[in-house]
């Protein structure tokens, strides 16, 4: 955010049997557990982030209810403001790697990263700021009636004000203020493709049936924080930590983190059809009849790792075909797909079933 913006726009260690290793918002006025359902499934990934950014900008986007927001268009304005640098200060007194002046900052900051501080210069307190205003912004734009793209008309009000949007019934011209707001909004949405990750071409999944549908299931879900105990079978909720897991930093991040944990996301993936108990040492107990040798998998089979015999399991995967499997590993992650190999140690692993 530049010096135009305006103060009147101011806005896993062992893991219990119980939940598993696994899987990955703080909800603002413009979204719900329900909305983030929308929004799956479309493309929305994420690459060329630090890894200190990534998570904030999944929770960031998953926060917001209206689909013109992705990661990517958050990922693109961060690096023009700042280029991903937390230390960044502009002559006019913007700091963070969002850039907010203290008014804006005012009405937008919260301790979003729970470390006792509202800070610009937090990563998480600032991209997640930047975040609602956007949501806000987008929710403004669409409702103006006034012409263009609402992702460049929020970006502009981000800039300039809004005031400064409905002055010009759009985008500002190159006039404005030599062409700074215009210019903003030119390089970022350029920008984007340049951070739009490759998710929807990772997994193709053919075929109909039990197995295929909840991997697709799973699949919609990719780049949902992981959160430990979250996770129902009707989408992602927030989770609770118990004294080892779902932390983060040193911070109980679960219990402000709507996503899943790895056996929510199991559990999710393959409702209503086949109702799956909620943690995967049950999972196991419950599809153990039907045993897969591994070179047998086929797409939606239950992977699970242990320490040492059933109830010692602590991560259950789906099976996502080509040596993959798409899960929800820890804390600080999200749901994503890897190899089935570094999933978790290969020393670990217990086996497959087919529910």
């Amino acid at each position: 955010m530049k010096w135009l913006v305006t103060a009147g726009l101011a806005l896993a260690a062992l893991a219990l049997a119980g939940f598993g290793l696994v899987v990955v918002l703080v909800i603002d006025d413009d979204a719900s557990a329900d909305d983030i359902s929308s929004k799956a499934g479309d493309g929305r990934g994420l690459r060329n982030v630090p890894d200190e950014y990534r998570p904030w900008i999944l929770r960031a986007d998953a926060a917001c209810a209206q689909p013109e927001m992705t990661p990517a268009y958050l990922a693109a304005q961060i690096d023009q403001e700042s280029h991903f640098n937390a230390s960044a200060v502009s002559p006019a007194g913007a700091r963070g790697p969002a850039q907010f002046m203290d008014g804006t900052w005012a009405t937008w900051g919260r301790d979003y990263d729970s470390n006792g501080e509202i800070s610009r210069t937090d990563i998480g307190d600032s991209v997640m700021a930047q975040g609602a205003l956007m949501c806000s912004l987008l929710k403004k734009a669409k409702g103006s009636g006034y012409p263009g793209d609402p992702r460049a008309l929020a970006l502009a009000g981000y800039n300039a004000g809004w005031g400064r949007v409905d002055e010009y019934r759009g985008v500002p011209p190159k006039s404005f203020a030599r062409g700074e707001t215009y210019n903003y909004v030119q390089l970022i949405m350029s920008k984007i493709p340049h951070f739009e990750g490759q998710t929807a071409g990772l997994i193709t999944v053919s075929g109909r049936g039990n197995g295929p549908d909840a991997l697709r299931r799973a699949l919609d879900r990719l780049g949902t924080p992981y959160s430990w105990g979250g996770g129902t079978p009707s989408g992602p909720s927030t989770g609770f930590c118990d004294g080892t897991n779902g932390y983060l930093r040193g911070k109980c991040s679960a219990s402000s983190t709507a996503g899943f944990d790895c056996s929510s996301l199991v559990q999710y993936s393959y409702w209503p059809t086949t109702k799956l108990p909620r943690v995967a040492a049950a999972q196991y107990g419950e599809t153990s009849h039907r045993p897969v040798s591994r070179d047998q998998l086929q797409p939606g089979d239950l992977l699970f790792w242990s320490h040492g015999g059933t109830s010692a399991i602590y991560h259950v995967a789906l099976y996502a075909g080509d040596g993959k499997v798409v899960h929800a590993p820890r804390t600080g992650r999200v749901v994503e797909v890897q190899p089935m190999t570094a999933a978790m140690p290969e020393r670990d692993y217990f086996g497959a079933t087919r529910p």
